[in-house]
């Protein structure tokens, strides 16, 4: 990935997944508790708790109650679970500005008075994040999206207007009305300041915040449209549904920007003397991206899975252009894997490994029957993804040399993190590219010459007790140790994202056979915490490969006679497309920019206006 990519992968660490409604509301009441405690001033705290569940409290859990049968009536989208963590939110901002009024009275001359028009302006501006909210989740109309907007401030306001007894400057209603309408007795002294101008000046600052909200996504939203075709707000309702509800509305953005590609998916199946499968290794040029389970994330799992023997899904030569927009696209790839399963021709013996070096690259693999399996690495340089196009060129630069099917994986082991201006990719006309092609024919032509004989194969797997927060993923470690004639290699799996530098020559170094290559998976399920999750950076390297020598050891005891063999269909896949990612990251990164300075300049301003307003009232 570009270092733009970097930045857009970087937001993987906001991925989270919300609490359920009553344990946003549970919390929203003991924090209204202790706003309570600290903004009244009456004879017992309980009271003054009672009064701040009751004041700031309530109108949290009736907006969540509330909105999202409101929303869904107007045709919108909002859960019970969104709903409550937006209330949430919004009365963490309603006590703050009020507790920030509460100290600027006790440190100045200011009465309680400032405290009624710091807390407009807090309602008007918990009204401006509702309806921004609302419009992402939702899509509707800035005036559709007002209606369930408004419901928090407009509880609020309501409190405040009966218990305040504002009532007293109206002269609607009789008795009856005003016994509801009107209880100044039971609301706190503070209150008794409010008169009826301050919810003209609440009515006219929210129409002033929701124009602020509009010129702010209509800022915002307009590059989106002209280059891309979709609104920024698709976007933020997808990202916004995948941290509250784990949906896969983000996935339906991508979907929209998606373009149709043909990837080859390539099958090596070896299987024992009885017919049962022994190992799958299955390389679709796809990139398990974009970040954590969206799209094709959990790739290498799904595609593990698949196997009748232990699957083996390696990184294919592909970049993020050649993400998957959903998880469905998934099953087209396993598809294309049953039909080259169905299309393999098995042979008993295989050539000795063989490995080159031309500059930066190295290329490792063994001919099984008229076929290859390939590994290149530039370790111990700093690499990450490989481009679609050279690992194209570089198959088919083996192809050429004499063999029919080229499986060539991308060992994806040694990279320094998003340091660097372009994070080691391997792109058309660049030095690594020729590298790497010059390489892999130069190990076809050797694997051509050289004489085959029967080939053993052993396995052996660790989940492993490591998490995707210590950058492995469900698949653990796989060990593949192929044997020809005495010669052995031994391709080791670990699920994960890239290697720390230098981790992948130690392990290679350690283990017990003849020729090793360390491969990682590049599953993103390992960056929903960490855009920069790679192994080795969170557990302990020794205590790594010692378990990987471990495992060789039992792959090497595991050796057996096997038939094997090699198939290749393509699959018509939508993927994010060319210069798609580059584009998205960019206008994402954009927005995260400059859109902070465009929000606190509209606030600035909406603030200046506020505040001129009260003045002049």
């Amino acid at each position: 990935m570009t270092a733009t990519q970097g930045d857009l992968a970087a937001l993987s660490r906001y991925v989270f997944r919300a609490p359920r409604w009553y344990a946003s509301l549970g919390f929203a009441l003991v924090v209204a508790a202790l706003a309570g405690v600290v903004a009244f001033d009456s004879r017992f705290v309980l009271e003054d708790a009672w009064q701040g569940v009751f004041f700031i409290g309530v109108p949290t859990v009736v907006a969540a109650v509330l909105t999202p049968p409101v929303d869904r009536r107007l045709g919108g989208q909002l859960t019970p679970n969104r709903a409550s963590l937006l209330a949430l939110v919004c009365e963490l901002l309603l006590v703050v500005v009020l507790v920030v009024a509460g100290l600027v009275v006790l440190l100045t001359p200011l009465g309680q008075g400032f405290v009624f028009d710091a807390l407009t302006i807090g309602l008007a501006a918990v009204f401006a994040l509702r309806l921004l909210a609302v419009m992402a989740i939702s899509r509707k109309s800035l005036l559709a999206a007002s209606v369930p907007a408004s419901i928090q401030t407009a509880t609020v306001a309501l409190l405040v207007f009966v218990y305040s007894g504002t009532m007293r400057y109206v002269e609607v209603g009789g008795p009856l009305v005003r016994s509801f309408l009107s209880r100044p007795t039971r609301g706190p002294a503070e209150f008794q300041a409010v008169e009826p101008l301050d919810f003209a000046l609440l009515g006219v600052t929210c129409v002033l915040y929701a124009v602020g909200v509009r010129v702010f996504v209509a800022a915002i939203d307009r590059p989106w449209r002209r280059s891309l075709g979709v609104s920024v707000l698709d976007f933020l309702r997808g990202f916004i549904g995948h941290i509250a509800e784990g949906t896969r509305e983000l996935e339906a953005f991508f979907e929209s920007l998606g373009e149709e590609a043909i990837v080859p998916v390539s099958v090596l199946s070896a299987r024992r003397s009885d017919g049962t499968e022994k190992a799958r290794f299955v390389l679709p040029m796809i990139h398990p991206g974009p970040m954590g389970e969206i799209g094709g994330g959990n790739l290498p799992e799904r595609v593990a899975e698949s196997a009748d023997g232990l699957g083996f899904p390696p990184h294919a030569t592909a970049g993020h252009d050649f993400n998957l927009v959903t998880e469905r696209e998934v099953d087209t790839v396993l598809d294309a894997v049953s039909r080259a399963h169905e299309r393999i021709e098995y042979t008993e013996t295989a050539t000795p490994s063989r490995r080159t070096t031309v500059g930066e690259a190295t290329v490792t693999g063994h001919a099984i029957g008229d076929s290859a399996l390939l590994v290149a690495t530039y370790a111990p340089g700093f690499a990450d993804d490989i481009d679609y196009s050279v690992g194209l060129s570089a198959a088919a630069e083996a192809r050429t040399r004499g063999l029919a099917d080229v499986l060539l994986a991308d060992a994806h082991n040694s990279n320094n993190g998003l340091d660097g201006p372009d994070l080691g990719h391997v792109v058309p006309g660049s030095q690594r590219s020729f590298d790497l092609m010059e390489a892999t024919g130069a190990v076809a032509d050797d694997l051509a010459d050289a004489p085959q004989a029967t080939l053993k194969l052993g396995v052996a797997w660790d989940e492993t007790p490591w998490e995707p927060t210590d950058g492995i993923g469900p698949l653990g470690i796989r060990v593949a140790v192929f044997d020809v004639g005495g010669d052995t290699t031994a391709y080791v799996l670990v699920d994960g994202n890239n290697m720390e530098p230098g981790l992948r020559d130690a392990i290679v170094d350690s283990l017990p056979v003849d020729t090793a290559e360390v491969l990682t998976t590049d599953t993103h399920v390992v960056n929903t915490v960490d855009s920069t999750n790679q192994v080795g950076g969170a557990i302990d390297g020794d205590e790594l490969t010692a378990r990987i020598v471990a495992l060789v050891e039992e792959a090497r005891a595991d050796c057996e006679p096997v038939a094997a063999g090699m198939a290749t269909e393509r699959a018509r896949v939508t993927v994010f497309g060319n210069d798609r990612t580059e584009a998205l990251a960019s206008h994402a990164n954009a927005m995260i920019g400059m859109g902070g300075a465009l929000a606190a300049a509209l606030i600035l301003a909406l603030m200046a206006v506020s505040v001129l307003l009260f003045f002049l009232a």
